[in-house]
């Protein structure tokens, strides 16, 4: 009945008042066992994120580049899990679907453009790494503050340059194949499967900033550790290469846990087109929970972050942390 009243406002205008979201597909019936395991993640990201950006605020002696970067990287992780989980919860325990076309415009923009965003910090920080590495005694130099509001600066241009056009695109077109996005949340290009008309443009747009984003950024990031690696070969003692080395795993792994799910779910809508649907959303969540909750641990894992954890009395951390 909802869907017929939203598939009969397509009559009056180009596109429908709200869209239905369908959650997980075939797995309706589990949604609300499948949204426990969601809620952890998002109990351990949101005091975890909140935690490190206090702590980074409050020590003056903490706001240098790499504990900067860690700042925004957390600011980044909270808006982009923020932003998809409250709605997907309340389509797992109350069956609320239906999201506003204004609202779920808005929702996307947030979210593809905070993901962006955090391409561009985790990109920063490997330059960092390279520098502290390669360059160690340049680095007051050349990792200036003003660098490095230049650097957010340009994050935040090109994830809004790059999200800005999509929202009126997408309010051009007329929605004839119904309302109903098989996601948890509102993905561009589903609803562009969804729209009647030229969509040409959209496709390309959104093949061009993948692989603008991830794929060019993935190529800096392979050559920062290059060049790192060699840096670390060079040096004299044992002892040396594994302190080198322990400042990049933590960076590493912030990496992976990125970009193997964004990487894993474009082969598989590329190449294995028979996939199940609910296989795209579980990896397209696992990238919105997930991340933002091992980068707390990343940042807990650097150097100066720890030593300052590590002096605070047991009481005053636990207070820290789940009262930041």
């Amino acid at each position: 009945m909802k869907e017929g009243a939203l598939l009969a406002s397509n009559i009056t205008s180009t596109h429908p008042a709200a869209f239905l979201l369908v959650g997980i597909p075939g797995l309706e019936q589990l949604h609300v066992w499948i949204s426990i395991p969601f809620c952890f993640v998002y109990t351990l990201a949101l005091p975890g994120n909140l935690t490190l950006l206090s702590i980074i605020r409050a020590d003056t002696a903490l706001h240098e580049p790499m504990c900067l970067f860690l700042a925004v990287l957390a600011a980044t992780d909270l808006v982009l899990s923020s932003t998809a989980l409250p709605k997907m919860l309340a389509i797992f325990w109350f069956r609320d679907q239906e999201i506003n076309f204004y609202a779920s415009l808005v929702q996307m923009f947030f979210l593809h453009s905070f993901s962006i965003m955090e391409s561009a910090v985790l990109l920063a920080m490997a330059f960092d790494r390279y520098v502290a590495i390669c360059k160690p005694l340049h680095y007051i130099t050349i990792l200036t503050g003003p660098l490095i509001t230049k650097t957010g600066l340009a994050a935040v241009t090109q994830a809004v340059t790059l999200m800005t056009p999509l929202p009126f695109l997408l309010r051009c077109f007329h929605y004839c194949r119904g309302p109903v996005i098989v996601h948890c949340y509102y993905e561009y290009v589903g609803v562009v499967r969804l729209a009647c008309g030229d969509t040409h443009f959209n496709n390309i747009h959104g093949i061009a900033v993948a692989m603008f984003i991830v794929v060019l950024d993935l190529l800096f990031f392979v050559l920062s550790y290059i060049f790192i690696l060699r840096a670390v070969l060079q040096l004299a003692s044992q002892e040396a290469h594994y302190k080198a080395f322990g400042t990049c795993v933590s960076h590493i792994g912030a990496i992976l846990s990125t970009y193997t799910p964004v990487v894993i779910c474009s082969v598989i809508h590329h190449v294995a087109h028979r996939a199940a649907p609910h296989v795209h959303i579980f990896l397209a969540t696992f990238y919105l929970l997930f991340s933002p909750m091992v980068n707390p641990i990343y940042g807990v894992k650097t150097k100066q972050i720890r030593d300052l954890v590590q002096s605070i009395p047991e009481k005053e951390c636990i207070d820290a942390y789940f009262f930041p």
